[in-house]
């Protein structure tokens, strides 16, 4: 894949340059192709954004959902405004970032595998636990960890539109 998205010109009366080449096996895995280009994007905007849109308080945590009322004198901003989009913004990196790590499974396991492969009685093998295996994973935390990264997606796609500097 090469992508090549030309820094605008300082006068913006330019066209921004765009060349975009996708192969084959970039739709192999194509959550993976699209988290390499987001991840940047949204860090960018996280440092450049000069404002915030309208974040649903059900979308956050309790501490962060308003407790004074938006009026006319502030502009429909009320007191946890920026910070909510914040979180959501911080929620969708998080998701990326774990996306493009790929091994963020690996902090819930311990132990050492051991496993090997025996002869099944219908002429196949299975592979089971050796007598040195002792890895295990923590489901739990696991499970807790995947909310997070599937609610970062969830948030990512319903401000999608929100995604402007």
């Amino acid at each position: 894949m090469k992508i090549f998205i030309g820094p605008y010109p300082e006068d913006y009366t330019q066209d921004r340059v765009e060349e975009i080449e996708i192969h084959d096996y970039d739709t192999w895995s194509m959550d993976y192709t699209l988290a390499l280009i987001i991840l940047p994007m949204l860090r960018q905007l996280q440092v450049s954004k000069h404002g915030s849109p309208y974040v649903d308080p059900d979308d956050v945590p309790i501490e962060l959902k308003p407790t004074d009322t938006p009026c006319d004198d502030n502009y429909w901003v009320d007191n946890t405004h920026h910070q909510r989009w914040d979180y959501v913004l911080n929620e969708m990196i998080f998701a990326f970032e774990n996306k493009v790590a790929d091994n963020w499974e690996d902090q819930f396991w311990e132990g050492e595998f051991d496993h090997q492969w025996v002869d099944a009685e219908d002429g196949m093998q299975e592979m089971v636990e050796g007598p040195n295996h002792t890895a295990r994973c923590d489901w739990e935390a696991r499970a807790e960890y995947q909310k997070r990264i599937t609610n970062g997606f969830r948030l990512f796609g319903k401000y999608y539109e929100n995604l402007w500097d």
